[in-house]
C-alpha cells in the first residue's frame, strides 16, 4: 500500500476501523491543528483545548470498531469538539453559580448567621410549646396568631363566646411567656 496521506478520509477511516494505527496517525496529522485552532477559539484556554482535541482522538481509537461515520469526517470532528467544549461550558457555569452561591452564605456578617441559626432555634421552641397547650387553647392559640383569625372569626369557627376566645389567648401568651421566659433569657445572653 502507497502513502497513507493520499487516501481520502473515508478510507482512513475504514482502516481505522480495522485498528490500523497508521490511518488514526493519518488523520491526527490531518485535523490535529485545525481542532486546536476551533478548540481554543472557543474556549480561549490552551490546555484546555489540547486536552479535548487529545481526548477526541483517544476516544475515537478505543471506539473504532463501532465507530459509525453519518457524515464526513471533518464534521465529526468538528461537531465533537464543539459538543466537548459546550459541555466544558455548561461545567464550568454550574460550578461558578456554586462557587457564587457558596460565597454569599460565607460573605454574611458571623453575627447575621448566628442570629439566623438562633432564631430558627427559638422558632422551633416555641412552636413545641404552642403543641404542648391543652388542644381547645392550641386551637384557639394558632387560629389567632399563626391564621390571623379575629376573636370574632375564632368565636365563630369554633362556636364559643368571643370572651372565652380572648381568655383562651391570654392564658395561652402566659403559658408560653413562663415556659420560654427562660430560654428568651438565655439566647439573649448568648447573642451579646
Amino acid at each position: 500500500m502507497g502513502t497513507y496521506t493520499d487516501l481520502p478520509d473515508d478510507k482512513l477511516v475504514a482502516l481505522l476501523q480495522q485498528g490500523n494505527e497508521q490511518a488514526l496517525k493519518e488523520i491526527f496529522t490531518r485535523y490535529n491543528k485545525l481542532l486546536y485552532s476551533y478548540a481554543y477559539k472557543k474556549l480561549e484556554d490552551q490546555e484546555e483545548a489540547k486536552d479535548i482535541v487529545q481526548d477526541l482522538f483517544i476516544r475515537l481509537w478505543s471506539n473504532r470498531e463501532s465507530f459509525l461515520l453519518k457524515t464526513s469526517l471533518p464534521s465529526y470532528l468538528f461537531r465533537a469538539v464543539r459538543n466537548r467544549a459546550l459541555d466544558i461550558f455548561a461545567h464550568k457555569k454550574i460550578k461558578s453559580d456554586y462557587v457564587a452561591s457558596f460565597q454569599e452564605f460565607i460573605d454574611l456578617p458571623q453575627s447575621t448567621t448566628d442570629y439566623l441559626v438562633r432564631e430558627k432555634d427559638i422558632s422551633a421552641l416555641i412552636d413545641r410549646e404552642i403543641q404542648s397547650l391543652p388542644p381547645k387553647m392550641r386551637e384557639i392559640f394558632i387560629l389567632s396568631r399563626k391564621e390571623n383569625y379575629s376573636h370574632k372569626e375564632i368565636a365563630k369557627k369554633i362556636g364559643i363566646s368571643e370572651e372565652t376566645v380572648t381568655k383562651q389567648i391570654k392564658r395561652a401568651l402566659k403559658i408560653l411567656r413562663l415556659r420560654l421566659k427562660l430560654i428568651l433569657i438565655i439566647a439573649f445572653l448568648l447573642s451579646e
